[in-house]
């Protein structure tokens, strides 16, 4: 970890089975619980000394006087980065997952469901999901409704069901013949093309080609080009949340008001790069919950990013068990949205640093 105060071997090795001992108990980790350990061939006196000169480096903390130490974040991501070595799924974990996820038959939108589903019950940690529907669909129909004096409805639809509309005020009522001309020019420009492919500066030649015949029309355009940012953004759901209101380890008013509003996630999902990302809200500011983790992961389809799938938990989780969960289901979701083993993220060497 670059950066980071250089740690003996001895003391990496404490602070391994401290966390172990911590996510297993929850209850702070003493000196005799660690010298009990077969692997760890040290005294209570000498263990004593290390977990104090770990707890001054800022790895671990002491919630009471005379209590056993906790992991700080600090030490979440050292451990996380450098010391922890995730389990290979079973075959049966892995069928048990298959059969909670679906099959090549299933509608894209059910598998990214089914998987934060699946995480939800297997992690008892909330789920969260962005969904790339809106990305990868096209333009279907647009159509312009008159609904009152100078006001007009706009209805955007995509190939995947997407519905969008807005209200438009104009300086004048549209005759039928102009509103007929608006309605032929934007089937003609804006029909099957790709979500994804549309623009800013597309939308710019737009108003200038409608404005060169009725000026009046420009706002119609706008609202379109508005309602296709509005598709542009992935839809995001967390399911679960009652899983962490129910988390005495975490605030519950930072949960509620995260819950409402999804609090700092989207920029950090947007920030998540491929594989797996654990990140802390303790080094997120702008992230609602603070003392909470977020493991995550990107799925792909057709050789791009289409969204991501993870969970947010409190820090004290077992990322051992929760990170292969999480690895196998984006890869297997890349897989069986495009059909093509490229798509497939090879796990085991999965950046967790949270960082570029």
């Amino acid at each position: 970890m670059k950066g980071r105060v250089i740690v003996d071997d001895r003391k990496l090795k404490i602070l391994a089975a401290i966390v172990d001992e911590y996510v297993r108990t929850g209850e702070p980790v003493g000196s005799k619980a660690i010298s009990k350990l077969e692997h760890i061939n040290v005294s209570a006196a000498t263990i004593r000394n290390d977990m104090a000169a770990l707890e001054q480096m800022g790895y671990l903390e002491q919630p009471h006087t005379s209590a056993g130490r906790v992991p700080t974040f600090m030490g979440y991501r050292l451990y996380i980065d450098e010391l922890m070595t995730p389990p290979e799924l079973s075959d049966e974990e892995k069928q048990r997952l298959d059969e909670m996820l679906g099959t090549e038959d299933t509608p894209e939108e059910l598998l990214i469901q089914n998987a934060a589903a699946a995480l939800t019950e297997l992690t008892h940690c909330a789920a969260v999901v962005t969904n790339p529907a809106p990305r990868f669909s096209v333009i279907s129909k647009v159509e312009v409704i008159p609904t009152g004096k100078r006001l007009y409805v706009i209805l955007l639809i995509t190939s995947s069901g997407s519905i969008k509309n807005k209200a438009c005020r104009l300086e004048f009522d549209l005759s039928h013949e102009q509103l007929e001309f608006f309605t032929h020019y934007i089937e003609e420009n804006l029909n099957g093309i790709s979500v994804e492919d549309l623009s800013e500066e597309m939308f710019d030649k737009m108003v200038a080609a409608v404005s060169a015949y009725m000026i009046s029309l420009s706002p119609l355009v706008k609202g379109i080009s508005e309602l296709s940012e509005d598709l542009r953004q992935q839809e995001l759901t967390v399911k679960g949340g009652e899983k962490l209101l129910s988390c005495d380890e975490l605030d519950k008013m930072e949960v509620v008001r995260f819950i409402e509003h999804k609090d700092g996630l989207s920029n950090l999902l947007e920030d998540a790069f491929s594989g797996i990302q654990v990140k802390f809200g303790s080094e997120n500011n702008s992230f609602a919950i603070g003392n909470s983790s977020l493991i995550v992961s990107k799925y792909r389809k057709g050789g791009k990013e289409a969204g991501s799938l993870g969970v947010i938990g409190p820090m004290r989780v077992d990322y051992k068990k929760i990170i292969p969960y999480v690895d196998y289901l984006t890869q297997k979701i890349s897989y069986l949205m495009s059909g093509d083993s490229d798509d497939i993220i090879n796990g085991g060497a999965a950046d967790t640093s949270g960082k570029p």
